[in-house]
C-alpha cells in the first residue's frame, strides 16, 4: 500500500510540474508588441498603408468581398462554400438529422405502408405462421417501394438536389422543389373525403387544389387512405382461403373429427392453391398495378 501511495504522488506531483511549465511556456511564448498611435486611435492593427485587415467590418456587399474579409485583432470568417448560405458542419448536422427521419419518412410518404400490410393479410391468410420471415417481408417491401417510387425519387433528384448542390437555389426553395413531386403521389393516392375530414378538422378554408392542402392535412389523409386501400385488399386475399377453411371444417365434422384442428388439414391445401395460382406473382403484380 505504501508502494502504490508513493506511486500515485509521484504521478501528481510530475502532473502538477508538467502543468506549470506548460503555462509558463504560453506566457513567455506570446510576443509583446506596442500598438502604433494610429492604430490606436482607429481601432486597427498597423497604419492604413500597412495595417492588417483588408475591409471594413459590415462593408461586405456581395460574396465576393465577403470570402476576402480578414479583421485584425477580431474574429476572422471566410466563407468558401459557393453560395456561403450554409457552413459545412450545419450540413452535416442537416444531414444526420434526415438520416434519422428517414424511416418516418419511408412509412409516411411512400407506397410502403399499403405493401406491407398487404403483405402480412397475405401471409396470415396461408396461416404459415412466420413463412416468409419479417425480414423477408421488409426487404420485399422496400424494394417494391424503391420499385414503385423510382420515377418520383429521379425527378427529386433532378429537380431540387442537383440545382441546389450547384449553387442554383436556395435551401428554402430546393425543399419546396423536392416536396412537390412526392405531394403529387400522395394527392394522387388520397381519397377526397379523407382530405375534406382533416380539412374541415383543422378548420382550414378556401381549398381549391393540390397547392391550398397544407402537408399536415395531406399526409395523414394519404395514411389513412393508404390503411383503407390495403385493408380491401387484404379482404379479397382472405376469400378464397376463408372458402378452403370451411370446407376443410365441415368435411371433418362430417367424418366425426371434431378434435382435429380444421388449420392443421386446411394449411397444405391453402399453399397448394396458392402455388397452383402463382399466387406471388398475383398478389405483387397486382398490388404494384394500383398505385399506377
Amino acid at each position: 500500500m505504501k508502494q502504490n501511495e508513493i506511486y500515485v504522488r509521484t504521478i501528481w506531483k510530475s502532473l502538477c510540474l508538467l502543468f506549470i511549465v506548460g503555462i509558463l511556456f504560453i506566457i513567455l511564448s506570446i510576443p509583446a508588441k506596442a500598438a502604433e498611435t494610429e492604430g490606436l486611435e482607429t481601432g486597427i492593427a498597423g497604419t492604413e498603408d500597412n495595417r492588417t485587415n483588408i475591409n471594413e467590418p459590415g462593408t461586405a456587399q456581395n460574396a465576393d468581398e465577403l470570402k476576402e474579409l480578414n479583421v485584425a485583432n477580431n474574429l476572422t470568417i471566410t466563407y468558401d462554400d459557393g453560395n456561403g448560405e450554409i457552413s459545412g458542419s450545419l450540413k452535416i448536422l442537416i444531414t444526420l438529422t434526415a438520416i434519422a427521419l428517414a424511416p418516418i419518412m419511408l412509412i409516411t410518404l411512400t407506397s410502403f405502408t399499403r405493401i406491407i400490410i398487404v403483405l402480412h393479410f397475405t401471409r396470415t391468410a396461408l396461416n404459415t405462421q412466420t413463412s416468409p420471415p419479417n425480414q423477408v417481408m421488409i426487404a420485399l417491401a422496400l424494394f417494391l417501394t424503391f420499385f414503385i417510387m423510382n420515377p418520383i425519387l429521379t425527378q427529386i433528384n433532378d429537380e431540387a438536389i442537383k440545382p441546389f448542390d450547384a449553387g442554383e437555389i436556395t435551401q428554402e426553395e430546393a425543399l419546396e422543389r423536392g416536396m412537390e413531386p412526392l405531394r403529387e403521389f400522395m394527392y394522387g393516392q388520397t381519397q377526397a373525403k379523407d382530405v375534406r375530414m382533416f380539412l374541415e378538422i383543422a378548420k382550414v378554408s378556401g381549398v381549391e387544389g393540390l397547392d391550398d392542402i397544407p402537408n399536415s392535412v395531406l399526409i395523414p389523409s394519404f395514411l389513412i387512405s393508404e390503411l383503407r386501400t390495403a385493408f380491401i385488399i387484404g379482404f379479397l386475399i382472405y376469400i378464397p382461403f376463408i372458402v378452403i377453411d370451411m370446407v376443410v371444417a365441415s368435411t371433418l365434422m362430417s367424418m366425426g373429427m371434431m378434435m382435429l384442428p380444421p388449420t392443421t388439414i386446411s394449411m397444405p391445401f391453402k399453399i397448394l392453391l396458392f402455388i397452383l395460382a402463382d399466387g406471388w406473382n398475383l398478389v405483387i403484380g397486382n398490388l404494384v398495378k394500383t398505385f399506377y
